[in-house]
């Protein structure tokens, strides 16, 4: 079968190599029933720089001239003007960037596989945002919290029961992920639309997921990490291509003058060449990249919300004194000691020996089957929201059928919904998958 990528993506690679993009041993490939990827042409050897990018080749903050720049308000997020570069910049300089732009996604395909440009009925969430990522639309949300689609780490809501008030504000980066990520788009949007009011939002919110998908960490030279980690991002020509797994045999190095990517085993030739974008559960990958895999072991799901409603107000202001309140995550197998555990041995222990065990001094009054127990409970309830809002998701496939779903023009989305509805089965089959490991593993 032919893995030709296309011509549009050949001529890319032509013009790479003449800029002085060093290609060795690898070029893009069409792989069945996924994206585009990196493709070994001959055997690569252990230790063997496969990639080398120029940081001058590069999309950064510090490429685009300053007289662009200082047109936006302080706060304006670099993701936001980097967007707004490649929506408004000096069309000279845009062109430059015309063969590499040609072998981006459309639009079309953001919009199949990412939340945030979803109808609104598919992506009900405790989002202040309003009723859909485009600010200018029309469309009213449907607040029926009985069909929340969409994992709790994504929507921060659940079908089968109600979230208590935690009172107490912690870091929750990833959870409530679509929240946040409206919340970027959202203000991004905003800020630019005061130097360009004429901006248009599909054109602008299409670059917006170009950079968020496809960039690569980038800091300034001599400037701290910006307070946002969403804004240390630059993007890197030709890398884009690399596919993700958790372990790649990929080292990926930048020094500030340019980007390497070094295997760190040998390839074959014909082989696909991954790298890591992190250690990501799928929930994270969906919402940022537009794509979950089949087997994540960085893959898990968080149990706040359902311990918060088990534990009484002085147990959480307990568990904040220790710098273990929130964040729970549960992954299979199970990890032994974490702030879960701590948890769970909460709801038995006297607080003496529970502070003594969770500071290393003693182990007294600690109960493995208790605290399997306790988590076992916990682990039940998320399996209810397995079920319930798996049957919620089959029952909208047999209401649809096989038809085409067409959404309102001004939102711009003609996608299959039963595509959307399979790809959020499939995740919560994932979930329930972890939910089963972890109960069998208690047992």
């Amino acid at each position: 079968m032919d893995d030709s990528p296309g011509d549009e993506h050949l001529a890319f690679m032509q013009w790479a190599e003449a800029s002085g993009i060093k290609i060795k041993g690898v070029t893009p490939a069409r792989f069945p029933g996924r994206r585009l990827g990196m493709k070994a042409t001959r055997t690569i050897k252990y230790n063997e720089i496969m990639l080398t990018i120029p940081v001058d080749l590069m999309l950064t903050i510090d490429s685009i001239p300053s007289s662009f720049t200082s047109q936006f308000p302080t706060g304006t997020s670099i993701h936001g003007i980097l967007a707004a570069f490649l929506t408004h910049g000096d069309p000279a300089l845009l062109k430059n960037l015309d063969a590499w732009r040609r072998v981006w996604p459309s639009f079309d395909e953001f919009e199949d596989s990412m939340p945030v440009l979803w109808p609104a009925h598919l992506r009900v969430s405790n989002s202040n945002y309003g009723a859909n990522a485009n600010p200018s639309s029309p469309e009213k949300q449907d607040q029926d919290r009985g069909r929340i689609l969409l994992p709790p780490s994504i929507s921060g809501e659940w079908n089968t029961f109600a979230k208590v008030p935690v009172g107490v504000d912690y870091d929750t980066r990833y959870q409530n992920l679509l929240s946040q990520q409206e919340k970027r788009l959202k203000d991004a949007w905003a800020n630019v639309v005061k130097v360009y009011p004429e901006t248009e939002w599909k054109t602008f919110a299409y670059y917006w997921c170009i950079i968020n998908s496809r960039s690569f960490y980038y800091v300034s030279p001599g400037k701290d990490e910006p307070e946002d980690w969403n804004d240390a991002i630059g993007m890197v020509p030709f890398a884009d291509y690399f596919n993700h797994v958790d372990d790649a045999a990929c080292e990926v190095n930048f020094d500030g003058k340019k980007y390497t990517f070094r295997a760190t085993r040998r390839y074959e030739k014909g082989e696909e060449v991954y790298m890591s974008y992190g250690n990501h559960s799928n929930d994270f990958l969906l919402v940022e990249y537009g794509f979950t895999l089949p087997s994540n072991p960085s893959d898990s799901v968080y149990l706040d919300d359902i311990i918060f409603q088990d534990l009484s107000i002085p147990q959480k202001q307990e568990l904040a004194k220790q710098e273990i309140f929130g964040n729970y995550t549960l992954s299979h197998p199970l990890t032994q000691e974490t702030p879960l555990h701590y948890a769970a041995c909460l709801k038995y222990m006297n607080l003496r020996d529970w502070r003594a065990y969770v500071s290393g001094r003693s182990e007294r009054g600690v109960d493995a089957q208790k605290t399997a127990s306790v988590i076992r409970g916990w682990v039940e309830v998320y399996m209810n929201e397995c079920i319930g809002t798996s049957d919620i998701i089959k029952n909208n496939l047999k209401d649809i059928g096989e038809e085409t779903v067409v959404y309102d023009k001004q939102i711009g989305s003609k996608a299959w919904e039963r595509e959307k509805l399979q790809m959020l089965l499939d995740r919560w089959e994932q979930i329930r998958r972890i939910c089963e490991g972890v109960l069998e593993e208690l047992e």
